[in-house]
């Protein structure tokens, strides 16, 4: 066994930091590659070999210096595709398993991204070589075989054997993660379009409205929410058990790999093509990456392709979720008083509704044998003008008892006003209502 060597200069490490990612570039920048060897694997491969290589020039400063700096945003560029493609191919493996209705235009459309992004990738290789060549750092000698990178997917499945329904706790958890999903796609609409974007539009909000921390964000918000089902609803998978759960998980899943495509594609237009500094070398080298990547057709297909379904499926999403919430919610009533003197104007309706809307399961405001929708304002106000014609003194709220809770907490207080209509402060209980 020969002894570690601590002292190995800089270009015998490079020449070790490089060869794995080397000898992928070698292999993709064969012109007879077959595009369905493009797996997994071979993403695995160039992420992980990426990395590995960009961290060290980091941390020898090629950001800075002229010489090694187009070498590493190539670097950079692999990773950064490379992740994009491996969150595209885990969805296109997953797809038949998540039970969507009508995903073929989100089919059809993945392809045109994936066969973007892989034909980058193929320009990009003999680049790479190149750049190697002339900074002496040797190309490694053989080649991989399209073999060493199979595909995940086999006709083989194996047994399922572990029942994991009707864990202790279930319905509890069920009705958190629900509610969760309703309110990040929510929160999520504020950001969203239906329709396809123009390069103009496209510009208009990429990077100043839609932007890599904004969308990393909502990923870390999905990426937990899918732990959380899995650690507490369905612990094994989701191939077998109940329909409904498993098209939920499969929401929850598919957006949030389209967020990690998505943020990943953002962050390489941010900072590698759309500000590339003030320094000439910054410019020379974005322009260099310009004429391979084509930002236009990146930002196309991050705006169209990704935060288009982003959008699609979180809004095809939330009826299930409210479905699933509200068969699961633990329901209850209760009955209080109306607010007192003014009854049910704008200010307590709203406060009604946003309890109902925070919680999102279902509350009815029933007044005699009429029921009123308690997440809206303008139905509790049609309450309001029956209990007021009628001099009713109390009602009744049934539903969600998470919700029914508050609503108890905020009657306590003449829902947040007193008597002259002027608000007054809330329990700490209720501070979301501020």
């Amino acid at each position: 066994m020969q002894p570690l060597r601590h002292n190995i200069s800089f270009t015998e490490k490079v020449r070790i930091f490089s060869h794995d990612y080397l000898l992928c570039c070698t292999y993709i920048a064969d012109s007879n590659i077959p595009q369905n060897v493009f797996s997994k694997k071979l993403y695995s491969k160039l992420i992980a070999s990426s990395q590995l290589l960009e961290d060290f020039l980091d941390f020898h400063g090629a950001k800075n210096n002229k010489n090694w700096y187009f070498y590493r945003e190539l670097t950079a560029a692999v990773r950064h595709l490379s992740i994009s493609s491996y969150s595209y191919k885990h969805i296109s493996n997953r797809l038949v398993f998540y039970d969507l209705v009508d995903t073929e235009d989100f089919k059809r459309e993945g392809e045109v991204v994936f066969n973007f992004l892989t034909s980058v990738l193929i320009k990009m290789a003999p680049l790479i070589l190149d750049e190697a060549r002339r900074l002496n750092i040797p190309v490694p000698k053989g080649n991989y075989e399209p073999a060493d990178f199979p595909s995940v997917p086999t006709s083989d499945v194996l047994d399922y054997d572990i029942d994991d329904e009707d864990k202790r706790q279930q319905k509890k958890n069920i009705v958190k993660i629900a509610s969760k999903f309703l309110t990040i796609a929510g929160n999520f609409d504020r950001l969203c379009f239906y329709e396809p974007y123009s390069m103009e539009e496209i510009l208009d909000i990429i990077p100043d409205k839609v932007n890599e921390v904004e969308i990393r964000y909502f990923e870390m918000l999905v990426h937990s929410l899918q732990s959380s089902f899995d650690t507490y609803v369905i612990h094994g998978g989701f191939r077998f058990g109940k329909r409904k759960l498993k098209q939920l998980r499969g929401y929850i899943s598919i957006v949030f790999h389209l967020l990690q495509m998505m943020g990943r594609l953002l962050h390489f237009y941010e900072r590698h093509l759309h500000e590339a500094g003030y320094k000439n070398i910054y410019k020379k080298v974005q322009e260099r990456l310009a004429s391979i990547i084509h930002p236009e057709i990146l930002l196309d297909r991050t705006a169209n392709y990704c935060f288009y379904y982003i959008c699609h499926f979180l809004s095809s999403g939330k009826n299930l979720a409210q479905e699933i919430l509200n068969e699961n919610i633990e329901r209850s009533s209760i009955t209080v008083g109306i607010p007192v003197k003014l009854g049910f104007h704008s200010r307590p309706s709203l406060l009604v509704a946003k309890i109902v809307q925070h919680y999102g399961g279902q509350i009815e405001l029933c007044v005699g044998e009429d029921r009123f929708d308690a997440s809206s304002v303008l139905d509790i106000q049609w309450a309001g003008g029956k209990i007021q014609k009628e001099n009713i003194t109390e009602v009744t709220f049934e539903g969600d008892v998470r919700a029914l809770k508050d609503i108890e907490n905020l009657a306590s207080v003449n829902y947040g006003e007193d008597s002259m209509g002027k608000g007054i402060s809330l329990p700490d209980e209720l501070k979301y209502l501020r």
